[in-house]
């Protein structure tokens, strides 16, 4: 969505600082918080303020295309996760980044880390042949992972934006 420059910069929301946050280490975060691009609302959890949101969508579509242009199609994955998929791999207790949660009808989940578990079995309900390979689904998805100690700013943080990437391949060959 294109913005009015002027509407933009006189919102409010666009707030240089002239000074660093003490509260963060990481060297990446305090410059963009002191320019305006992102606010911290925990450790390893910010908001993307206006100008982060507009850097975002640009580096977003520049991914999109590429993605595309190498053969892939876009798709948008589920955030929450059954434990049953990640049982099936064996994940659930061996990765040690995953938010566990349980619904109130006792089933649980996890907040994805990563889709492997999910894009595989979606894979699986398109691919009858080997006629159907290659195929190459990505996304640009918000993941989610319980950090030890989230403190590497937006690069290593507990919640982010990413783009993955899956390939399926008749043939090591092909791959």
């Amino acid at each position: 969505m294109k913005h009015s420059s002027v509407a933009f910069f006189s919102s409010g929301l666009v707030k240089t600082h002239r000074d660093f946050s003490q509260d963060e280490e990481s060297l990446n975060a305090r410059w963009l918080i002191r320019a305006g691009y992102i606010a911290k609302l925990s450790a390893g959890i910010y908001s993307l303020l206006p100008l982060g949101v507009r850097v975002m969508e640009r580096i977003e579509d520049l991914i999109r295309t590429e993605m595309c242009a190498l053969g892939g199609h876009e798709v948008l994955m589920p955030s929450l996760h059954p434990k049953d998929s990640w049982s099936t791999t064996g994940r659930w207790d061996a990765v040690d980044v995953l938010y566990k949660l349980t619904s109130r009808h006792g089933s649980d989940f996890c907040l994805g880390p990563t889709h492997e578990e999910v894009v595989t079995p979606l894979a699986r309900h398109f691919i009858r042949s080997y006629r159907d390979l290659p195929l190459a689904l990505f996304q640009l998805q918000t993941k989610f992972r319980d950090e030890a100690r989230a403190r590497s700013g937006l690069i290593r943080g507990r919640e982010f934006r990413m783009k993955d990437m899956y390939s399926f391949h008749a043939s090591h060959a092909d791959l």
